[in-house]
């Protein structure tokens, strides 16, 4: 199909592109922006007149799962959700059932989601088998299978000498690690440790359990050389110790979740479940911390950290309720947020959806790294079409995944998606009544 967009703001972080242009696309690929080729006759012609043209959104932490947890959210559902929402390209963690250790898992996922049409979908391979922690899986077949990197999920991997192994492995065929810092035995609470936990009887996570996960694996990743990227920061002092790192470096990386970038442990309030998430929230200070450092460039991405949960698992009591909210299709409303009210400008809050999170995956990406999370000539043609301006209201009943439980429940905000376009297809495109 031949789609010619016209009269939107083209804007592209990678690239500091930022004007006024028409883009077309043929066969799966820009073919030009701001001209139109000779001989281009476009089979749809999309009217972007008050919109942002921008890269197809890269999200770093969306669960899908399936396999092995269907009742929460299927593919399809999910898939939706992501298109909905901008996304593009997802990567998903390994705790699926069973766990992404064995190649014909991974191909048979890839080959599911292939299959829709809709999001690119890179999984991540887990490190150990079934998450155990005790043996390394065959992380060279993993990658030939279509695995991105490799991870533990949320599972701490608490023998430092399986990590140390795993760090080398790695190192030595370029493989990047994902970790969630948090160390086994202090990240068991289900809140973060402070008066607010203390008042409500919540068993609390220091921020000690995020910070001697940290320094562990810094310490490793200096006598192994291995890319290690950090998921989902929650505190302050980890984001030191990152700086620390960086400084040094390091090849290390991080994200943060649009969770703890505007959210805070006293937004739990009378115990509200859809606030039981992992890592747990913290306090002001580590949130305001966590923003300047998403702006500053210390912290790499925004991800949504989408992971459906059913009703029964969630309307129970805070500290039964299973951790998890959907957020695929609240991302780029929530990076605007925060970019607006951070002052950083759109091309900033953009650079942490596309080009930054494209660069956190490099080689792993292959043909695509060239393009993934850009909007060039010639690049793979992963678009999303917003309108800035629009603003919308948070309502769980209307959102396309299947997990309906999210803390931004009722919250006004900015950026609605008008269109999606991947690999050159129109994968979503918003009601006339949205």
């Amino acid at each position: 199909m031949k789609i010619l967009i016209k009269n939107g703001r083209v804007i592209d972080p990678a690239s500091n592109r930022d004007e006024v242009a028409d883009v077309a696309l043929a066969a799966g690929r820009v073919v030009g922006i701001g001209g139109v080729p000779a001989g281009f006759t476009a089979s749809r012609v999309l009217d972007a007149s008050g919109c942002i043209v921008a890269p197809g959104l890269v999200d770093l932490a969306a669960r899908l799962r399936e396999p092995g947890h269907e009742h929460e959210g299927m593919l399809e559902s999910e898939m939706a959700a992501a298109v909905a929402g901008g996304v593009t390209s997802l990567v998903c963690p390994p705790d699926t059932d069973p766990v992404l250790d064995e190649p014909g898992l991974v191909e048979m996922l890839k080959m599911r989601a292939e299959k829709l049409h809709q999001a690119r979908v890179f999984p991540l391979g887990a490190l150990t088998r079934g998450l155990a922690g005790e043996v390394l899986t065959e992380m060279a077949e993993l990658t030939e299978a279509g695995c991105v990197g490799f991870s533990q999920a949320e599972v701490s991997l608490a023998n430092t000498q399986v990590l140390l192994r795993a760090l080398q492995y790695a190192a030595t065929y370029g493989y990047t690690v994902f970790l969630r810092p948090q160390e086994t035995y202090l990240g068991k609470g289900v809140a973060a440790s402070g008066p607010l936990a203390t008042r409500l009887g919540l068993s609390g996570v220091p921020v000690a359990a995020e910070t001697i996960a940290l320094h562990t694996i810094i310490e490793l990743v200096k006598s192994t050389g291995a890319r290690v990227h950090l998921c989902r920061l929650s505190s302050a002092a980890g984001l030191e110790l990152v700086r620390r790192a960086r400084d040094q470096d390091l090849p290390v990386t991080c994200d943060v979740s649009i969770h703890s970038l505007h959210l805070t442990d006293a937004d739990i309030g009378y115990f509200d479940s859809r606030m039981r998430l992992s890592p747990p929230l913290r306090q002001q200070r580590d949130r305001d911390a966590l923003r300047e450092g998403l702006a500053d460039g210390s912290i790499d991405a925004l991800v949504s950290d989408h992971t459906p949960v059913d009703e029964d698992a969630k309307t129970l009591p805070f500290a039964e309720a299973e951790p998890g909210a959907t957020g695929l299709e609240l991302l780029l409303s929530m990076a605007l947020k925060w970019g607006q009210e951070s002052g950083v400008g759109l091309t900033r809050a953009l650079a942490v959806l596309t080009s930054a999170p494209a660069g956190v995956l490099g080689n792993a990406l292959g043909t695509l790294q060239a393009s993934c999370g850009q909007l060039v000539d010639g690049g793979v043609a992963d678009l999303c079409v917003f309108d800035p301006l629009a603003h919308w209201v948070v309502s769980p009943g209307e959102l396309r995944s299947q997990g309906k439980h999210t803390p931004f429940s009722g919250y006004e905000v900015p950026g609605r998606v008008r269109w999606t376009i991947a690999a050159g297809q129109v994968a979503y495109e918003a009601s006339a009544r949205a």
